[in-house]
């Protein structure tokens, strides 16, 4: 055990979780847990982190101005995949290291990518939500099997949505910034342009980082070019889309409907676009499956002794 080291952990969902709790406890003596689920920003998070030398953190935004007051702090291990909030350069010149595993969530996410595509196509949900508001709606809706099938980002998620459409035999587009040749002869895919992409799939589906190149790129412009019919699926990040134009999209019928489970501020307060009537939506579930959930912490408490400067992040 670390008697002499004091770990902070941000995360709300880690420190709910009693597993993951003793499971830290029994590496570290000394561990401050957000055990009443405080959204940690700005002077919230600095005052919480205040003293701490590692920190297992979620979706808090890490900058240059943070480091300088935590000059203590020179471990920041990620609990979940996403990367969004850290400025590597800053951490590299406060010689902050993190600790992450890619990919440690995927099935979870791939798995309610499955769900939003057979209950968007089949009507399922709507049809459920009406019949609980009184209504008897035998809507049809479609067959998945067959299907046109899009995944813009072919890494750990979307190759794993891939796997679990195997038996619905679909049409799989693939749209990705690396040459997935290899991986598309050999699972019987087609790496196609964006733009063959959004015109030709029944579902559109996302599962890229929120980088400077995918802010907003599916937009206006975007929905304008994709089937009246169909259906898009964002299980990755809120900035990817742009919400505005979706629920214009949505409220005008440019597309079928849509299934999002991230949004660009969190929580989301848009009543009007989460009441729509073509949308499933959900409030950040997809990677926190149980057995996501533990798989994440324990690897976020392995990342406490196995970080390395974020060097690899400034070059890509």
């Amino acid at each position: 055990m670390s008697n002499d080291i004091t770990v902070a952990v941000t995360s709300r969902s880690f420190s709910r979780n009693d597993v993951l709790k003793e499971e830290l406890l029994s590496r570290y003596g000394s561990v401050k847990f957000n055990d009443e689920g405080l959204k940690l920003t700005g002077n919230t998070l600095l005052e919480f982190l205040k003293g701490c030398d590692k920190a297992i953190v979620g979706l808090e935004k890490f900058n240059r101005e943070l480091f300088v007051k935590l000059p203590k702090l020179k471990v920041l291990s990620r609990f979940g995949v996403g990367l969004d909030g850290m400025d590597f350069k800053a951490m590299l010149d406060h010689g902050v290291s993190l600790g992450w595993m890619p990919g440690v969530n995927c099935l979870s996410v791939a798995e309610l990518t499955l769900s939003f595509m057979l209950s968007l196509v089949r009507n399922s949900f709507f049809a459920a939500y009406d019949l609980k508001q009184g209504h008897w709606k035998k809507s049809k809706g479609y067959q998945l099997s067959g299907k046109t099938v899009g995944i813009i980002g072919a890494n750990h998620v979307g190759q794993e949505v891939i796997r679990l459409l195997k038996p619905f035999n679909c049409r799989i587009l693939i749209n990705d910034i690396v040459d997935q040749s290899e991986y598309c002869q050999r699972e019987k895919v087609e790496q196609v342009a964006f733009e063959d992409l959004i015109q030709q799939a029944d579902i559109v589906s996302l599962h890229v980082p929120a980088v400077k190149s995918t802010v907003n790129m599916i937009n206006e412009s975007v929905f304008k070019r994709m089937k009246k019919t169909a259906f898009l699926i964002n299980t990755a990040r809120g900035a990817v889309v742009d919400q505005k134009a979706l629920k214009q999209a949505l409220m005008t019928n440019e597309i079928a409907g849509a299934a999002v489970d991230v949004y660009k501020e969190e929580p989301e307060e848009d009543s009007e676009f989460l009441s729509l009537p073509n949308l499933i939506c959900t409030p950040h579930i997809a990677g926190n499956a149980y057995e996501a959930e533990v798989a994440m912490g324990r690897a976020a408490i392995l990342g406490l002794d196995n970080a390395q400067l974020p060097r690899q992040f400034l070059k890509a």
